[in-house]
């Protein structure tokens, strides 16, 4: 901070002054700042646009893929059965008889006190023959769960309570269950390391006196065309049978002996909110467009025209017609307004979603190539505008941000060139207070000095 005496002398506002005349330097400076907001917001607001852009490519690369449009219905005649359709899927219906669903196999060993083994060693044998042997730290019932739990085997192991003998001592079972359903999940368990089990001399805990399989691991078994020389078992090891049928996934709750009714349709809604809302997609950005490119003009005059933050941008107008032109150019001589997508003389796109499904049920085929090829070109122009590197739009955005770049450059120059300008200022003001006092002291005393020179009256010769 300089020196500031503030009118001491002269009784001048020099604070004051000092300000006034900074505000008048200054001009040039928030001027500069409000450059810097203003395209501030520009770039906020292209990003914004660029981000839905990438959006709207995301989706556009979905329509443009073969079976954009596809989309069925499934229903079942049974709660025993649910199916779901997916890309590939045909109308079709077929009767299934559900003869039963998957398991896990469930083991659980006789009642214990206290494991037999100590250490325990155990071994593991899955459906495959592939064996995993086991080590538990002690012989409580915890450990060997613990140690079971933690080799990885596909077999989750709990310690529970199964009373106590006839000593009291409380007794406990392990009862352990396969992560897995489906035969490919069974396992064995012995009392014994891998070469006793390959010697045949080590103990099966469920051929043990109290022990029990409690549930049987099974593959989950349904039948097509049952009861005709047709008829065909298919097994899987969970509750779902994928592809069962073309593009249909089925997945079976409960056994049915009755036949369950499977059927698969179009699913016209399915299809046309589809297109509908990459369509309207697309609309949104438009009218984005078209509402940050208008110029508000006052109401009276003299009141300020308000621009748009998008109003004179060559590149989003440049967008704007791209985009337009995607979707209302015709696709193989085929206009889109036949199908439903259509821009009225303002530039607004809409969808008509009734136009859309009575073209489909006429002709899927020639619909569904219109529309992936519209998909395509916008597709090719969001990709143009919006890409991370060569993006027209991106390359908008980097230049804005250059700009901004140079400007706040240019206001740190201003800020140290206003700093040392009202340090000058106050050195100034400061310099004229000490010269004032100066002269006001030298003033003072000539003053006192000719107070006191002699005076002469007229008697006197």
């Amino acid at each position: 901070m300089g020196l500031s005496l503030d009118g001491l002398v002269s009784g001048l506002d020099t604070a004051a002054l000092i300000d006034a005349l900074m505000d008048v330097q200054s001009i040039p400076r928030a001027l500069l700042k409000t450059k810097v907001d203003d395209k501030g917001v520009i770039i906020t607001q292209l990003q914004s646009l660029n981000t839905s852009l990438q959006d709207l490519l995301t989706q556009a690369k979905k329509a443009a893929a073969p079976g954009a449009l596809s989309a069925y219905r499934t229903t079942s005649s049974s709660d025993a059965l649910t199916a779901t359709a997916a890309s590939g899927a045909t109308p079709s219906t077929t009767d299934v008889v559900v003869d039963r669903v998957a398991t896990a196999q469930t083991l659980v060993t006789a009642a214990l006190s206290a494991w037999p083994d100590d250490p325990p060693v155990l071994t593991l044998v899955d459906a495959a023959g592939e064996r995993v042997e086991i080590t538990a730290a002690s012989s409580s019932p915890a450990d060997v769960a613990r140690a079971i739990n933690a080799a990885g085997a596909g077999v989750a192991a709990t310690a529970v309570a199964a009373g106590t003998d006839a000593s009291g001592a409380p007794l406990f079972r392990l009862q352990l269950s396969a992560t897995e359903t489906g035969t490919a999940g069974a396992f064995q368990l012995f009392r014994g390391d891998a070469a006793a089990v390959d010697a045949g001399t080590a103990v099966d805990v469920a051929s043990e006196t109290g022990a029990a399989v409690v549930a049987t691991a099974a593959d989950a078994r349904l039948r097509l065309w049952a009861g005709t020389a047709a008829e065909q078992v298919v097994t899987s090891s969970t509750n779902t049978f994928t592809g069962l049928l073309p593009g249909v996934d089925v997945t079976v709750s409960r056994a049915s002996p009755d036949p369950v009714t499977i059927s698969v349709a179009v699913d016209d809604d399915a299809r046309a909110k589809t297109a509908g809302d990459f369509v309207d997609r697309i609309a949104t950005i438009l009218k984005r467009i078209d509402n940050g490119s208008k110029a508000t003009v006052g109401s009276s005059t003299g009141d300020t025209t308000t621009l748009g933050v998008f109003t004179g941008d060559s590149t989003v107008r440049a967008l704007r017609h791209a985009l337009a032109d995607a979707v209302q150019h015709p696709v193989g001589g085929v206009s889109p307004s036949s199908i439903g997508i259509s821009i009225d003389r303002y530039g607004v796109l809409s969808f008509d979603a009734e136009r859309f499904k009575a073209a489909m049920a006429e002709d899927p085929a020639a619909v569904e190539k219109v529309f992936t090829g519209l998909s395509a070109r916008v597709e090719t122009t969001t990709t143009q505008y919006s890409d991370r590197y060569d993006g027209l739009l991106t390359a908008r955005i980097t230049g804005q941000q250059s700009e901004v770049s140079s400007l706040e450059e240019q206001i740190e120059r201003w800020d140290v060139r206003l700093e040392q300008r009202r340090a000058t200022l106050e050195r100034t003001y400061a310099r004229l207070e000490t010269m004032l006092s100066q002269l006001q002291s030298q003033s003072a005393y000539l003053t006192s000095q000719l107070a006191s020179l002699p005076t002469t009256s007229q008697g006197d010769s």
